[in-house]
């Protein structure tokens, strides 16, 4: 088992332009420290349905109302407040692009979020060790063109991660690959996680995966609910 770079197409290149944006490292950041409703408020607010601030700080009451905002009892400004305030403002940036600008957006976030909490359960390990837009080769099996979103590259802790934005993105290919990875690496002897990150609910994904005969029982589905797993030591 070998990982390699994925060669740079002319989607790639384009992609490659929106990762490097600010505003996803920004946007990452703010995610892996926050806590779940601050998560559920970014996916709400980059759906982009609404881009008025003051109507998402109405339907988040529990981030934003008076309790939250001076939770502390003393008239300043509570840290989660601060930190939600954050997040909307970096999650009404992506909204405010157009449609499919803002689906790629989405989809750079969760990748870099997913990269930032992974990287915080490898701790000592080189930088090298946690990679982006990797494939995995296996002796005498066919290359997938398709790279993985993130990839762990440590002996006995291997992994291979891909990102969804919404349980949508839940699909038989996606399934089989991950399944596949991790079959063709028992074959030689490897050990390989196989994870799906999908930033939606616990619930759609179980919905989803319903409806699914892919292979997926060897494949961890991490969601919006237990996202900090990714951080936890294995």
């Amino acid at each position: 088992m070998r990982f390699q770079d994925a060669s740079p197409d002319a989607r790639a290149i384009v992609y490659a332009g929106i990762q490097a944006d600010p505003l996803v490292a920004r946007a990452a950041a703010l995610l892996a420290d926050a806590g779940h409703a601050e998560r559920v408020l970014a996916r709400a607010v980059m759906n982009g349905e609404s881009t008025d601030p003051d109507a998402w700080r109405m339907m988040f009451p529990t981030l934003f109302g008076p309790s939250a905002a001076d939770a502390s009892g003393d008239g300043t400004t509570s840290a989660t407040h601060e930190r939600a305030e954050q997040v909307l403002v970096a999650s009404l940036a992506v909204a405010e692009r157009g449609e499919q600008t803002r689906s790629q957006y989405r989809g750079a976030i969760v990748e870099s979020l997913t990269e930032t909490l992974v990287r915080r359960r490898h701790p000592a390990a080189p930088a090298t060790a946690v990679r982006r837009e990797r494939r995995i080769l296996f002796d005498g099996v066919r290359a997938e063109i398709h790279p993985y979103d993130v990839t762990v590259e440590l002996a006995g802790q291997a992994a291979a991660i891909d990102c969804k934005w919404g349980a949508r993105g839940i699909s038989a290919d996606v399934l089989h690959q991950l399944d596949d990875a991790r079959t063709h690496a028992a074959d030689e002897d490897e050990r390989l996680a196989a994870l799906l990150v999908v930033f939606d609910a616990a619930l759609s994904c179980e919905v989803r995966l319903e409806r699914q005969t892919a292979p997926h029982d060897s494949t961890e589905i991490v969601s919006l609910d237990t996202l900090d797993r990714l951080a936890a030591p294995g």
